[in-house]
């Protein structure tokens, strides 16, 4: 337990020091594979989860437990890290692979727990000047009777407001489903980048298929229509960069992890630079402009003006 407390005293006292450069991540790609080839590769259970990036990617990860309130949920897991020469607060979504893993992890989907633990870890970050880095990976919120007793719609909410608060540099990647609410709530971030085979949508195709034409059958139309990949989501301006993937995840984890670290690197370093160094007003601006983003999401325009 001693030695445990001395690697979160030791990783506190490096909060927001260092550069961690890399290059930027590519912000296009020729499209290929159709919508509904890319969601089957955003749910292949042998893509790298949230673990192994962390694994990967970072050094002394010390998993924080519990929202302080009810319980622990295994599938929104966080905690502090040491990423290059900076501390981070990581969160992210963890699915499991084997079926035993995938009920203790309830299939990636988070219950109020998760999210209340995820708000609290956020909070903390703020606190000692960590950045964060979310690792979006879910179908979705869990949605069942149990959760939305203990209040499923005000944990995400608080997630949300919490999120968009944060005087800390934000970037977030969704490395595989990006599902509803579920994913949103660790998703305001300033910079959001998406695997190139990953997908980002208010509903699954099957639920889209169902409500659209009663008939969950249709997916792969619904997948089509719903404008659910990097490539149409970076033209939309949703998300910030989209990270190529010249062969599946699945079938290359280690080339795919470094590349998504690189470009974490790189926009971490962005942001600290354009708002944190020298600027004692820099976390005021970088809410703000965090915000006005979010604003800008959806506006449109119907012929010239």
């Amino acid at each position: 337990m001693s030695d445990q407390v001395d690697d979160l005293v030791s990783a506190h006292s490096t909060a927001l020091i260092g550069v961690n450069g890399g290059p930027p991540a590519v912000t296009g790609t020729a499209p290929r594979p159709t919508a509904w080839d890319r969601v089957k590769l955003a749910r292949h259970p042998e893509r790298p989860r949230t673990l192994d990036y962390i694994e990967r990617l970072t050094t002394g990860f010390i998993e924080m437990h519990g929202d302080r309130s009810a319980g622990d949920d295994q599938a929104l897991i966080g905690g502090m890290a040491q990423f290059g020469d900076r501390t981070v607060m990581v969160l992210g979504h963890q699915k499991g692979r084997a079926t035993n893993e995938n009920i203790a992890r309830n299939f990636g989907m988070p219950r109020p727990e998760g999210y209340r633990k995820a708000e609290r870890l956020m909070t903390h970050a703020a606190k000692f000047g960590l950045p964060v880095v979310s690792f979006i990976d879910t179908p979705g919120a869990d949605p069942g009777i149990s959760s939305e007793e203990r209040g499923q719609g005000v944990a995400i909410a608080e997630s949300l407001l919490t999120m968009a608060d944060l005087p800390v540099p934000l970037v977030a990647v969704v490395i595989g489903e990006g599902g509803s609410g579920g994913a949103l709530a660790i998703g305001v971030a300033d910079r959001l980048l998406m695997l190139e085979n990953a997908i980002y949508a208010v509903a699954s195709p099957e639920g889209c298929a169902a409500i659209l034409w009663k008939d969950a059958a249709k997916a792969p139309e619904a997948a089509e229509t719903m404008r659910i990949t990097a490539p149409e989501l970076l033209r939309f301006e949703i998300i910030d960069a989209v990270i190529p993937e010249p062969t599946p995840a699945h079938l290359a984890a280690e080339a795919t992890i470094k590349a998504v670290g690189a470009a974490i690197a790189h926009h971490l370093d962005a942001l600290e630079s354009a708002y944190l160094r020298g600027d004692p007003r820099g976390g005021d601006r970088l809410r703000a402009d965090r915000y006005a983003k979010f604003r800008r999401i959806g506006s449109w325009r119907d012929g010239p003006f």
